[in-house]
C-alpha cells in the first residue's frame, strides 16, 4: 500500500474559519490568515464565504478581497442573516464565515443562471446539461444558493433531479435583506443580484447528505382516500380532523397544545417504503382548515395512495430530530473519514429557536468529531428526502464531502 499512496495526490483538505470583525477587509484578513496557518501555502480549490448583512456596503468588494487574500481557483458564496464557521454560529451580529478546500482530482464547474433562461419543464435532459455545462454521465454532484426574490429554485430542483437523477443537490436561498436585490450571491470574480448561483463538482468527490426537517411524527401513518390538489379530504376514508379529534384524545398535554401551532403533515414521496421511519417524510405545513368538510390545506401538492402522517415541532423535538439523523449516519459511515461539510440552516432554527448558540453545530461535532463546518442561515434550504430534492423551511441540511476513493 505504501507505493500506492506515493503515486495518489495529497488528499482532499478542508478547513473553516469565522471572523466577527467589524470591518470587511480586517474580517476576510482574519479568515485569511486562520486558513493560512491550518492548509499551508497550497493552493486552494475552492473557498465558501458566507458574509452578514452588517457588510452591505463592502459586498461588491468580497471578490476581489478574496481573490487578494486566499487566491482560490473558484469563489463561491452568499449574504446569510447569520454565518457558521469553524463549528460556531453567529446570529443578530456581524459575521464571515470562510471555508475552504484543497480538493485534488475534483473537477469544480460553477454556474450563473437567471429566471429566463430556464429551459420549460417539459424539456429534455439535455437542454439541462446544456444550461449548467455538465454531462449527467459524469456523476456530478451539485451545491446551489439562490436569492430568493428573483428565481423560482422549485423549478431549477425538479429540471435538476430529472437531467441529473444519481447527483446529490445542497445548498439554500440566500438571506439577510428584506427585499429584492439586497442580497448578494459571489461567484469567483462576479458579484450578483439576482439569479442562482452553483457549483458542479465531479472526480473524486462524494457529497452525502443530512436532512433534519426538525419534526417528529406523531399517531400513525395513513393513506390519502382523498385529495383534490394540496387538499387533504380523506385519511384511510376518515375527515383528517376527525382524525387529528381522535388523535387529541390519547396524546399527553405538551402534544395536544402543540398540534393547536406546531402541526404539520410529513408525506412519504417514495412510494416502495411501507414503513416509514424519521428522514422518510417530506414535511409540509398545515396552511389552512376547512370546518365544513373536515379538509387540510396543505402546502404541498398530494396525490391519492400516499402514505402520510401528522408531525410535531417545536425545540425539544428539533433536537430528538437532529440526534436520530446525525446518529443515524454516523453509524452507517463509521469507515469514512469526513474531511469537510457546509450546513444550510433555517433562519427560524438557532437561537431563535433553542434559546442557545451552536445548537446544531455542537451536536454535529459530539455525533462526527472535528469535521472542519461552514455555513449559513438560510431563507430556505435544499436538499433530498427519499432521493428526490426539495426546498425546506426550518431545516438544517447537511453536505458532507469525501473523497470516492
Amino acid at each position: 500500500t505504501a507505493d500506492r499512496t506515493s503515486e495518489r495526490e495529497s488528499p482532499m483538505k478542508w478547513t473553516s474559519a469565522l471572523s466577527e470583525q467589524l470591518v470587511l477587509d480586517d474580517a476576510i484578513a482574519e479568515c485569511g490568515v486562520a486558513i493560512k496557518n491550518s492548509i499551508g501555502d497550497e493552493t486552494l480549490d475552492l473557498a465558501v464565504a458566507f458574509i452578514s448583512p452588517h457588510y452591505e456596503e463592502s459586498y461588491e468588494r468580497v471578490a476581489d478581497l478574496m481573490a487578494q487574500t486566499l487566491g482560490a481557483k473558484h469563489v463561491f458564496g452568499c449574504s446569510g442573516g447569520g454565518v457558521i464557521g469553524n463549528g460556531l454560529e453567529v446570529e443578530q451580529r456581524a459575521g464571515i464565515s470562510i471555508t475552504a478546500a484543497v480538493l485534488p482530482d475534483v473537477d469544480i464547474k460553477p454556474f450563473h443562471l437567471q429566471v429566463d433562461r430556464l429551459p420549460d419543464l417539459d424539456a429534455g435532459p439535455d437542454k439541462w446539461e446544456d444550461l449548467i455545462g455538465v454531462q449527467a454521465d459524469k456523476d456530478p454532484h451539485f451545491v446551489m444558493l439562490a436569492d430568493p426574490y428573483s428565481f423560482p429554485v422549485q423549478d431549477l430542483l425538479m429540471g435538476m433531479d430529472y437531467a441529473y437523477p444519481k447527483a446529490t443537490k445542497i445548498g439554500g436561498l440566500a438571506s439577510g435583506a428584506s427585499r429584492e436585490g439586497g442580497n448578494a450571491l459571489f461567484l469567483d470574480d462576479q458579484v450578483l443580484r439576482t439569479g442562482a448561483i452553483g457549483l458542479a463538482l465531479d472526480g473524486n468527490i462524494t457529497v452525502d447528505t443530512v436532512v433534519a426537517q426538525g419534526c417528529r411524527p406523531i399517531g400513525s401513518p395513513m393513506r390519502i382516500s382523498k385529495s383534490d390538489r394540496n387538499m387533504l379530504l380523506e385519511l384511510d376514508g376518515q375527515a383528517p380532523m376527525e382524525v387529528l379529534r381522535n388523535m387529541m384524545q390519547v396524546l399527553p398535554e405538551r402534544d395536544q397544545e402543540l398540534i393547536r401551532h406546531s402541526l404539520f403533515l410529513g408525506v412519504v414521496t417514495d412510494e416502495l417504503i411501507d414503513n416509514p421511519v424519521q428522514g422518510d417524510f417530506l414535511v409540509r405545513n398545515v396552511v389552512g382548515m376547512d370546518q365544513s368538510t373536515g379538509g387540510l390545506a396543505i402546502g404541498e401538492m398530494l396525490k391519492e395512495g400516499q402514505l402520510v402522517q401528522f408531525h410535531l415541532r417545536d425545540a425539544e423535538t428539533s433536537t430528538d430530530d437532529l440526534q436520530a439523523v446525525l446518529t443515524r449516519y454516523a453509524d452507517e459511515h463509521r469507515e469514512n473519514d469526513i474531511p469537510g461539510a457546509l450546513l444550510f440552516s433555517c433562519l427560524g432554527r438557532g437561537q431563535y429557536l433553542y434559546g442557545r448558540a451552536n445548537h446544531d453545530t455542537d451536536m454535529f461535532r459530539d455525533k462526527l468529531g472535528d469535521v472542519p463546518l461552514g455555513g449559513f442561515f438560510c431563507n430556505g434550504e435544499i436538499g433530498p428526502v427519499s432521493g428526490t430534492t426539495f426546498l425546506h423551511g426550518y431545516t438544517s441540511s447537511f453536505g458532507l464531502f469525501r473523497p470516492k476513493l
